[in-house]
């Protein structure tokens, strides 16, 4: 089966990056390669491309794609986090750009078996990476209620939270939770039925997207890659970040805001004390959003939030 993706803001994150025409770039979620095949066209003839993606799918999807691209080519199968290692692997010291698009891909939503939609009755498993350990349906049959009202709350921000994981812990004691058909029934009947039809979106949407996070620990990686990422990237190199949701996009916008503050010093004193530096340069001043020609495309656009930043160089 084909891979199937549209990538969000392809135009707008391409432009942010400022390709440059034998540049060094990290694609860090590859995705369906949309983004990667528009870098590889830019930084030929001599760029080098390096490729990551914790989804096997992607990875074997973009061999086909990207195989006939002049760029030089480095695709590896792991966390974004391992940047760091893989640069190092190759033999490089810093690159020209880094994009990391934190959304899901259709393919995983709509193809891969592993239960990242509530629309397909599929085992409850949600990680990006089937070699790791936990899967969603660890969590539901293994946490107790209150650790299942913290996921639910932290990283769906679901009202019905508590009903939500009363009613999944009884209903487990009864027939173990194997499937998203199994998990969606019991999110719709634990929400109150005036609530669900005041809703815009699925009942279940957020408790998917919740321990879609909490399987993957994206909140965690994604702090781990923000606190890394700029000490890779070249003096004028850019890091543009996407985003798609409210929790991810604030954890961005803070680390970018704060490594372009030259003094942190608390504002009552009278003169700098710190003697800091901006480190970076913010390229977006606020969140770029798809236009509404975009969205009416691509459905999954319509969240879309995009970062971006310039390194700056030392005084």
């Amino acid at each position: 089966m084909a891979y199937r993706h549209t990538s969000a803001m392809l135009n707008e994150a391409i432009t942010c990056l400022n390709l440059r025409p034998g540049g060094i770039y990290a694609d860090c979620t590859l995705g369906g390669a949309g983004h990667a095949t528009e870098i590889c066209a830019r930084i030929q003839p001599d760029g080098v491309l390096i490729g990551i993606d914790q989804d096997s799918d992607a990875i074997a999807n973009a061999r086909v794609v990207l195989q006939h691209n002049q760029a030089h080519l480095h695709l590896f199968h792991g966390n974004f986090t391992k940047l760091p290692d893989y640069l190092s692997q190759l033999h490089i010291q810093a690159v020209d750009g880094i994009l990391l698009d934190l959304g899901l891909s259709q393919h995983q939503l709509e193809a891969s078996g592993r239960g990242f939609s509530f629309q397909h009755d599929e085992p409850l498993d949600m990680r990006m990476d089937i070699r790791s350990g936990t899967s969603a349906q660890d969590l539901v049959n293994d946490l107790g209620e209150d650790e299942l009202v913290h996921i639910f709350k932290t990283y769906g921000e679901e009202r019905w939270s508590r009903r939500i994981a009363r009613a999944i812990v009884t209903a487990r004691r009864q027939t173990p939770l194997r499937t998203t058909g199994q998990l969606t029934q019991l999110v719709r009947a634990a929400v109150p039925g005036r609530a669900a039809a005041q809703q815009k979106i699925h009942p279940a949407t957020r408790i998917f997207m919740a321990l879609r996070i909490a399987v993957n620990q994206e909140l965690a990686c994604l702090e781990k890659f923000l606190t890394d990422a700029v000490d890779l990237l070249r003096v004028g190199g850019r890091i543009c970040v996407l985003s798609f949701h409210s929790l991810e996009d604030r954890m961005v916008k803070q680390r970018f805001k704060s490594l372009a503050r030259s003094c942190i010093c608390p504002p009552d004193f009278p003169q700098c004390r710190c003697r800091g530096r901006a480190i970076l340069r913010l390229v977006t001043k606020k969140a770029l959003r798809p236009s509404p020609e975009e969205v009416a495309r691509n459905a999954m656009a319509r969240s879309t939030r995009l970062r971006c930043a310039e390194k700056l160089p030392c005084p």
